[in-house]
């Protein structure tokens, strides 16, 4: 089995509390909630929602009949589980996100929001979630811009190091990186993407403008400022939606977990967790979150 890239954990943060609810970014979160709103399909059956954390975005997808939560942290799942319940709507699961532990072509749709600028390889989990969508199936990713006015201004300035227009990615700290958008372009349609539409959102991303103008008012002008996406990313956060090859198959029916190391997907349920028929290894279930991590 080959090694995979390291992967941030959030295990026993309190994230949501400390940088959502108590970190004053009631703009940037309901700017998020406009972008989703305008790309997720009106209804579906499977939703994916990767990086899911502590389920902050999980009651946007109303739309869909289930919705799988996949989040790297045991805890922050737990969290989501408080806050969302044991309802068979929603499945928890615990994976690393370069290998899913999902058969090939289960899902309609799937979200990456917040988690892409944790993943150093990022072609490679891509490639994993268009292996894991239906054919023609929706993905609505979010990234963090390194091209946007901030990181210009201050490249320009000479207040910064790295440069805003070259196309690699840069990690400004450990495990967080900002992304070139004409790269995140070419890196999903290497991944078997075609990309339909932009939007460019946390237009005023900016302290003294959030104390100074009432969310409301700063959400309303994201809202329309967003639409111009598609011309031109000059803000830290951008979301893309794309759709997967059309050709692709679809799952067996009856199918829906894999096992991420030998890829067999005959698990068969034990009392706590499920063993996979092909290499025998044990998965375990803690309190109805499934755990496929290799560690």
């Amino acid at each position: 089995m080959d090694q995979t890239p390291p992967v941030i954990d959030y295990e026993g943060s309190d994230y949501q509390q400390s940088f959502w609810e108590r970190g004053g970014r009631d703009y940037e979160d309901q700017a998020e909630a406009v972008a989703l709103q305008r790309m997720l399909p009106q209804r579906g059956e499977l939703m994916l929602e990767l990086g899911a954390g502590a389920g902050r975005n999980t009651p946007r997808y109303d739309g869909f009949e289930r919705v799988v939560l996949l989040d790297y942290s045991l805890t922050q799942l737990q969290q989501a589980q408080s806050r969302l319940g044991k309802s068979t709507r929603y499945t928890y699961v615990a994976a690393d996100v370069y290998r899913l532990p999902f058969v090939d072509g289960l899902f309609d749709a799937a979200t990456m929001i917040r988690t892409l600028h944790h993943l150093v390889d990022a072609p490679r989990a891509l490639n994993q979630v268009h292996n894991v969508l239906g054919p023609a199936g929706c993905f609505i990713l979010e990234y963090a811009n390194k091209r946007n006015l901030k990181a210009i201004t201050r490249f320009l300035l000479r207040k910064q190091d790295w440069n805003p227009f070259s196309f690699e990615q840069v990690e400004f700290a450990e495990l967080n990186f900002d992304f070139h958008p004409r790269t995140i372009k070419l890196w999903l349609q290497e991944a078997g993407f075609t990309i339909l539409r932009q939007l460019t959102v946390s237009h005023f991303r900016i302290g003294f403008i959030k104390r100074v103008l009432p969310t409301w008012m700063l959400v309303k002008f994201d809202a329309l400022a967003q639409l111009t996406g598609n011309w031109w990313q000059l803000t830290p956060s951008v979301f893309v939606y794309s759709r997967a090859d059309e050709s692709k198959d679809v799952a067996a029916i009856g199918t829906f977990f894999k096992c991420p190391i030998c890829d067999n997907s005959s698990l068969e349920r034990q009392e706590n967790g499920l063993i996979c028929g092909g290499c025998s290894t044990e998965w375990s279930i803690h309190d109805g979150i499934y755990d496929f991590r290799l560690n």
